[in-house]
């Protein structure tokens, strides 16, 4: 099942994309989907909604992130050794964990705005995970358990910020729009393995990265067990599990980086695309 969220932004709506890729509105079965929706009943109860009986959405609808009310937005850094070694850092021993602020969350294909003075914007393709039941404690082998759905995200990240600004990367990572997040959430028995998906990314057409999630070096379980070590993980929370090689900062013979007017094209197998155009600070306001 593919879960969305259309209209307006701060008006979206709930919906079901149907086996033809139409959007279909939910709002008389459910308010949204957010955190009372991405329980295993409440799931089976919209899996059990026969998408014919629902109205049809415009086709030209926007999207808005899969899922509202997201109280953490947590990210795993240099998940992948090749990415690791562009970036000219160690393979971790235990996962890198951040934060990108609740309010970087935006919808797949809005503009993303480049940051004032920023020097070193950058893209990355990765892995959503959306928890659907809170975890606490939780073993690696139930770790899955508490998963609802998947989506793709793109973790814009401003790298000046991120690495030449102190110790935490958070401050280059939540930057207003930097959290493109969807176009729906495929639920989990749907994706099945999720360690088994292909990831690319474009900039304006040419592909920078193409990668998949087979080469993760901490898997989707294991980041949720590590992470509910330390936190207690809450329905509605997406964990981002880091990108392939490819990224801007890791271009030889010299980085390069976004600039307004470029476009970025994402995609995961089985989890859909998103499209980006970037703007500049002053344009935005």
């Amino acid at each position: 099942m593919k879960l969305c969220r259309h209209g307006a932004p701060g008006a979206e709506k709930p919906g079901v994309v149907d086996s033809d890729g139409r959007v279909r509105d939910l709002s008389a079965h459910i308010a949204d989907i957010g955190p009372d929706a991405l329980g295993p009943d409440s799931l089976a109860r919209l899996a059990a909604i026969d998408p014919a009986t629902l109205p049809l959405v415009a086709a030209d609808v926007r999207y808005g992130p899969c899922v509202a009310g997201t109280r953490q937005f947590i990210a795993i850094g240099t998940n992948f050794a090749d990415h690791a070694a562009e970036s000219n850092l160690p393979v971790p021993d235990e996962p890198v964990v951040f934060q990108k602020w609740v309010s970087c969350i935006q919808g797949p294909n809005d503009p993303v705005t480049i940051p004032k003075d920023s020097r070193k914007t950058d893209w990355e393709v990765e892995l959503g995970v959306v928890i659907g039941t809170a975890a606490s404690y939780v073993s690696e082998a139930d770790a899955l358990d508490h998963v609802a759905g998947y989506c793709v995200v793109n973790d814009v990240s401003e790298r000046h910020w991120q690495i030449e600004r102190g110790l935490t990367w958070d401050k280059g990572k939540g930057f207003p729009t930097f959290g493109p997040v969807g176009p729906w959430m495929v639920t989990a028995d749907e994706v099945g393995d999720p360690q088994a998906l292909g990831m690319w990314l474009s900039v304006n057409g040419r592909k920078m990265q193409n990668g998949s999630s087979k080469t993760m070096i901490f898997t989707v379980a294991q980041i949720i067990a590590y992470c509910s070590q330390f936190m207690t993980l809450l329905p509605g929370d997406i964990i981002t599990t880091g990108t392939p090689p490819g990224v801007g900062l890791g271009q030889k013979p010299e980085p390069w980086y976004l600039k307004a007017g470029d476009v970025v094209e994402l995609g995961i197998e089985k989890l859909g695309q998103q499209r980006q155009t970037f703007v500049a600070w002053e344009a935005a306001r």
